[in-house]
């Protein structure tokens, strides 16, 4: 049914659950998986010396943590027997625009992520990367609760 699932992660309990329930799919239809950790690389603004300083510390502790997270994925689905995951690390400013970019240069046909449930005024602050991949793609997308 699903030839190619995407599985972007990002070092969460629930991105990881979303691993696991992509490792049972992939399995199943014997399908391809990648995964991706997409870093924003201008998270915040600034001027002068100081801000290039942070920001190169910032892309240093972003490349350490997506590597974590995708070798931690990569164990759940070498684990399911899954053959031939594809990984990489993403750069978009928007999280979710680069999760649906990276899906469509891939050929992926399903997306399966994690949604952290954030609610009120926390979802207001932070956004939801999940609701927008949702909204915005043009591919299935299966959304795994914490």
């Amino acid at each position: 049914m699903f030839k190619h699932i995407l599985i972007p992660v990002d070092g969460s309990p629930t991105a990881q659950k979303a691993v696991e329930k992509a490792a049972g799919l992939a399995q199943t239809f014997g399908s391809r998986a990648s995964v991706v950790y997409v870093i924003d690389p201008y998270p915040f603004t600034g001027l002068g010396s100081d801000f290039a300083y942070g920001q190169a510390e910032y892309l240093s502790a972003a490349e350490a943590e997506a590597k974590e997270a995708i070798a931690a994925a990569q164990v759940v689905l070498d684990a399911a027997g899954v053959q031939g995951v594809q990984t990489q690390v993403a750069r978009s400013h928007a999280i979710w625009r680069g999760i649906i970019e990276v899906a469509q240069a891939q050929g992926a046909d399903l997306i399966v992520m994690g949604s952290h449930g954030r609610r009120g005024l926390e979802k207001l602050m932070l956004g939801s990367v999940a609701q927008r991949v949702l909204t915005h793609s043009p591919l299935p997308v299966l959304i795994v609760r914490d």
